[in-house]
């Protein structure tokens, strides 16, 4: 299937802008911020392994999560053509094979700025790399099961790069405690992901992608994706008590009160109120992972005295 072009100008190549627009840096921040949350949470001085910290959020956001939007884009330029035909390979302004080849280009990238980082780091770019090109391409094309493909990208933007972050901070693989925090965010993020599948369900039907909300319908899918959100929120919570850190559950339980407020609004319109709630909710969210991580952090200074 060939995608009719709007742009009636053929280019050779891509222009700056059009590369920046496959790369998408608004999507940069989640991954960087989870990376960020993991630098916290090591319990060790951001100043004296600023490189380190300054590599990884590099490699986390626009190169790894940059990887990711360019491999997606050129594998769903045909959906895109339906959903939203003035993105950047449909309407022309990525011309030719230039999608695939960026995205090609910054594996490699990403791969060498990872092993500066220790072989730890470099395995788990590799890992992030394998993600990013198999929820969307084939034979294995994640994306084509909700649950699976918003699984896979949970992982690969909010649990491996704070696990990532933590082992170039101390060079040692992460403890329970961390892998715990990090893992329940990680299934959160599947929530959030859930979000984004409400604004395209008619190219996705077309289309033979089962995202939650063409597998059980949008008001369901609102359901699941808020569910999903909240629980591992709560369980953070209750392990952050259990961890003699109550101020900081309680900080967590504050701001998940209100996402709650916030969620039985977006119930009632999800299809109308996805893009509201993702901006205000997921704030509220990845805040509270900021909370969780100098938590994480107390723990680890504290067992570092003792």
């Amino acid at each position: 299937m060939e995608i009719t072009h709007t742009n009636p100008q053929k280019r050779a190549w891509p222009g700056p802008s059009a590369v920046l627009a496959l790369l998408k840096p608004i999507t940069w921040f989640p991954p960087m911020w989870a990376y960020a949350c993991g630098a916290v949470s090591s319990g060790q001085s951001l100043s004296t392994a600023a490189l380190a910290a300054a590599l990884g959020i590099l490699l986390a956001g626009p190169l790894l999560c940059g990887t990711s939007q360019a491999v997606n884009d050129w594998f769903d330029r045909h959906v895109d053509a339906i959903n939203e035909p003035d993105r950047v390979i449909p309407s022309g302004r990525m011309p030719g094979r230039w999608g695939l080849y960026i995205a090609m280009l910054m594996s490699l990238l990403s791969a060498t700025v990872a092993a500066l980082l220790g072989p730890l780091v470099f395995m788990a770019a590799l890992v992030g790399l394998a993600l990013a090109w198999g929820y969307s391409a084939p034979p294995f094309r994640f994306k084509q099961n909700g649950w699976i493909g918003n699984s896979a990208v949970g992982l690969s933007y909010e649990t491996l790069p704070w696990i990532t972050a933590a082992t170039a901070m101390t060079g040692l693989f992460p403890d329970t405690k961390l892998l715990l925090m990090a893992g329940l965010y990680g299934i959160g993020a599947h929530g959030i992901l859930t979000l984004n599948d409400f604004k395209s369900i008619r190219g996705d039907r077309e289309m033979n992608i089962s995202t939650l909300p063409v597998l059980h319908g949008a008001p369901a899918a609102a359901r699941i994706a808020c569910i999903v959100m909240a629980l591992p929120q709560l369980a953070a919570c209750g392990l952050l008590v259990s961890w003699d850190l109550p101020f900081h559950a309680v900080g967590i339980a504050l701001l998940l009160a209100v996402q709650l407020a916030c969620m039985r609004r977006f119930l009632r319109d999800p299809v109308g109120l996805a893009v509201w709630y993702s901006s205000v909710g997921v704030g509220l969210f990845v805040t509270g992972m900021m909370v969780a991580a100098f938590g994480l952090r107390a723990v680890a200074l504290t067992s570092s005295l003792g």
